[in-house]
């Protein structure tokens, strides 16, 4: 099969095509802000929108407790958040889809006294005064469901979080709407250079043209074979995340734990996650899981003995060897080949940002 559409030449500026393996919510991302651009966009998927670990994510937006550490995976999920607002504006104007979306806070709770001196030590060495400091009284004030063990948490009010599988949906449904195209259950095989661009192949045979590829397959993404193009080293761990139905005094913030972290959203779900398990590409879900969340989660909020069960999911998480995000060409000898990977627990937040950033590099 030949080019999928066909350049635009004379004065304008001619076009891309570009082909995005990978429809999670990062491919997603990356598709709808390119075909918004104006590349012509084919997205592959090799089963459907949104099934790898976009499926079993929480949709936690939340630097201060995800990059403690301060370095740089902080500051790309600090500009990421920054831009979520507008995103989730426009991406459900575009799609014609409501996007549940707070930024509600969330309270990192201590629950003795060692992680009570290490997060009043990060209250102490922060710079932004964003993170506050509360005792053990005003943490339960703020959340009265939590259990009385409790000594203290952190309150970032600027953290929140976004229904994912509603998000990944409108940004499909946005891509397409700018004009991009999607073959699901199709998987790509192999990616190799021809002449200026690429040919990409899938298992079923067919071979397409494009000027560039765009590789966003999570934990897949290393399994594509790309020679001469090194593969992007990239590792699964699995995450297991549990849905219950909420019986309890309604909890307003999102609840991060020693082991669980809860998520409330507005319909009375609330989610627990998350497992990090080191099990290759093992996506089952599975009663030690369970089990483990489930004893995290009512040690936090005893009240959760009663909540309703509601389903378990488990997804994938690409994690690179240095913990940051890979967002670059390939090497020199492909320079038409792109990366997107590697987001390990930060794909949602970081999905704005990214699909920026390659945006950026594709034009």
């Amino acid at each position: 099969m030949t080019r999928f559409s066909a350049r635009i030449i004379g004065s304008v500026a001619p076009t891309q095509d570009v082909v995005i393996v990978g429809a999670g919510i990062i491919g997603c991302a990356i598709g709808r802000e390119l075909a918004r651009r104006g590349a012509r966009v084919r997205i592959f998927e090799s089963r459907s929108v949104g099934a790898g670990a976009t499926h079993a994510s929480a949709g936690v937006l939340a630097p201060y407790i995800e990059a403690h550490d301060r370095g740089p995976l902080f500051d790309l999920t600090l500009e990421s958040l920054a831009m979520y607002d507008q995103f989730v504006s426009e991406v459900s104007a575009e799609a014609g889809i409501d996007v549940e979306y707070r930024r509600c806070g969330t309270v990192e709770v201590a629950m003795d006294p060692e992680s009570t001196a290490r997060l009043r030590e990060q209250v102490e060495n922060q710079t932004e005064g964003v993170v506050q400091w509360l005792d053990a009284a005003a943490t339960r004030l703020l959340e009265p469901a939590l259990s009385e063990s409790v000594q203290g948490g952190l309150f970032a009010a600027v953290h929140g979080y976004v229904s994912v599988p509603e998000l990944t949906e409108a940004l499909a449904w946005a891509a397409l709407r700018h004009g991009a195209q999607l073959e699901t259950t199709d998987r790509v095989t192999t990616i190799r250079p021809a002449g200026p661009g690429l040919t990409v192949l899938t298992a079923d045979g067919m071979v397409w043209r494009t000027d560039q590829v765009v590789v966003a397959a999570g934990s897949w993404s290393g399994q594509i074979a790309t020679e001469p193009a090194p593969r992007p080293q990239v590792k699964p761990i699995r995450g297991q995340l549990l849905r219950l139905r909420w019986h309890g005094e309604p909890l307003r913030h999102i609840i991060w734990g020693p082991d669980c972290y809860v998520v409330p959203w507005e319909n009375g779900m609330v989610l627990v996650g998350a497992t990090v398990e080191d099990v290759g590409f093992d996506e089952r879900v599975t009663v030690a899981g369970v089990r483990r969340l489930l004893a995290a989660v009512t040690e936090l909020l005893p009240d959760a003995q009663q909540a309703t069960f509601v389903d378990a999911r488990a997804g994938l998480r690409p994690a690179s060897k240095d913990g940051l995000p890979i967002i670059r060409r390939s090497s020199d000898a492909v320079p038409h080949l792109i990366y997107a990977t590697g987001h390990y627990r930060n794909g949602v937040l970081l999905a704005p940002l990214t699909a920026k950033l390659v945006a950026d590099l594709v034009f």
